[in-house]
């Protein structure tokens, strides 16, 4: 998530750099604890709320595909209209809708404050990456202020697996929200003070293209909507068939309306830069295996081995260490090969955890069933997540950086929430098939996770075969360094976000060190 041009401003005096560094990093720090704990408190959530098997995927997919949506558009809003006023307008949002969640007393009311927190979200992050850009000078400087930025970031996904665990099984899911507030009002509270006001002249000239923006978001809101109700409804009901058309219509008015806007949201040209092209399809694809992997591992563990909500939490952080580990080696065989080679070994590996996932069984256990699968996905999306971040960046323009980082993202969270909706209804299907058969409970739902978790390693092998067959190998150039850097700023693992800031914690780290040794 990152500004679609990072530009240059002037720093006003008297700014403490530090100071505007620890107020966005706790801005950040909240959206991402505010993630990794909802994905812990689902199976609270369905029950108290009173939540289908079927519905229950829009409590994430109703944040993710605003944010999605919203992403770029945020980042021109900022540049233009300012970016500390974005940010507090954001932070607001965010928080407002946080306490919206916690009152929520209805599935409508809580999807809708979600989305509002999605919106708030996709105003936050760019404006907050654009801040650090223009207060701290590129080179050492910077870099270390990055770091810091992910290391904080990472912070808040690991804490919030451990933290929401505790607040779900001591007070209530309800918690998981509230806990925004306070920190929302902290930085309401600071920001104004700290962080100084700057826009963009470059921008200031260019319009807004939110006709692109709702066109996309409503497009994708009416697939994943269709695809979930797909099984209820009946594959090739009258109703099945007009939501695919309306989703249809409205992604071609998408692209239509990029085509002729002066200044569009996503200048298709982008897409004559084939690396950049390859690596965002194959991004959509990983994104949607990789998504309801975390959805439907955590409803296995607390519906079906009887996990709370805290030692859910603990349940993962196996693969957190796994994927830091991992990530740092990536990082140094992408300097050493090119992103090709490294990518396709690490969904090859990928493919395989998936795949050691659908060995679950109603009467399992966590050391036997899951946790070789988490360990070896670890592995696998540790040593994938920085060559597909670098080859979405590579032979990008200076001007174009931000677009391709945030053009990542947002292919990151559409496939994410297209994936949720396909396992869903997999998974949905199977479950009734086989309470009908007469299967007890808990062998009904592992019956529909593990189907799942089959279409989740098929969706990881399809993108083994788009990467092998369109990405290609080209060295990583010395200008593009800088642009993948500032993508990985804010690359996120859907589902489970606190993956992509760890990973990202070990990339910057080892850059840090270079930097300050060089000089």
């Amino acid at each position: 998530m990152t500004t679609a041009r990072p530009p240059v401003s002037r720093r006003t005096l008297r700014v403490d750099p530090n100071a505007v560094l620890a107020v966005v990093a706790v801005a950040q720090f909240m959206v991402v604890l505010d993630a990794t704990v909802v994905n812990v408190a689902l199976p609270t959530i369905k029950r108290d709320v009173g939540f289908s098997e079927q519905s229950l995927s829009w409590v994430l997919n109703a944040y993710t595909l605003i944010f999605g949506g919203f992403l770029l558009l945020g980042g021109r809003l900022a540049d233009r209209l300012g970016r500390r006023r974005l940010f507090v307008a954001g932070i607001a949002l965010f928080s407002g809708a946080s306490l919206a969640c916690g009152l929520s007393q209805s599935e409508a009311m809580l999807l809708v404050a979600r989305g509002l927190q999605g919106l708030g979200g996709a105003l936050v992050s760019p404006a907050a990456l654009s801040i650090i850009l223009t207060t701290f000078a590129e080179g050492t400087e910077r870099n270390r202020a990055l770091a810091v930025w992910g290391a904080i970031a990472g912070a808040g996904g690991a804490v919030g697996l451990l933290l929401g665990g505790v607040i779900v099984q001591v007070l209530s899911w309800r918690w998981v929200f509230f806990i925004n507030v306070p920190i929302g009002a902290l930085v309401l509270a600071l920001a104004p003070r700290i962080v100084p006001e700057s826009r963009s002249e470059s921008a200031a000239a260019g319009g807004y293209d939110a006709q692109g923006a709702v066109a996309i978001t409503l497009g994708t809101i009416a697939l994943v909507f269709t695809l979930i109700k797909a099984d209820s409804w009946g594959w090739t009901s009258g109703r099945t068939l007009a939501g695919f058309a309306i989703a249809i219509v409205l992604v071609a008015a998408f692209v239509v309306i990029e085509r002729r806007h002066e200044d569009p949201l996503i200048p298709l040209r982008i897409f004559s830069n084939r690396s950049l092209a390859a690596s965002d399809a194959t991004m959509l694809v990983v994104a949607a295996a990789l998504f309801g992997v975390f959805y439907f591992c955590t409803l296995y563990l607390q519906q079906v081995l009887g996990f709370s909500a805290l030692k859910t939490g603990v349940a993962y952080l196996p693969l957190t260490l796994t994927l830091v580990g991992a990530s740092a080696v990536a990082s140094r065989f992408v300097d050493r090969f090119s992103p090709k080679p490294v990518l396709i070994a690490g969904l090859l590996v990928s493919t395989a955890g998936f795949a050691l996932l659908t060995r679950i069984v109603g009467h399992g256990d966590y050391a036997s069933h899951v946790l070789p699968a988490i360990i070896v996905l670890g592995i696998g999306l540790g040593t994938s997540f920085v060559p597909i971040t670098i080859a979405a960046t590579s032979g990008v323009a200076g001007g174009d950086s931000g677009l391709a980082s945030g053009l990542l993202n947002s292919t990151q969270q559409v496939g994410g929430s297209l994936g949720l909706a396909i396992l869903s209804s997999v998974s949905t299907t199977r479950i009734t098939s086989a309470l009908h058969g007469g299967l007890p409970a808990s062998l009904a739902l592992t019956h529909g996770f593990k189907g799942a978790f089959i279409v989740a390693a098929a969706l990881c092998a399809v993108g083994v075969a788009v990467a092998l067959a369109l990405l290609p190998r080209r060295p990583r150039e010395p200008g593009d360094r800088r642009i993948a850097e500032l993508a990985m700023s804010f690359t996120r693992c859907p589902g489970a976000p606190y993956c992509g800031h760890l990973a990202r914690v070990v990339a910057f780290g080892r850059r840090v060190r270079g930097g300050t040794a060089q000089s």
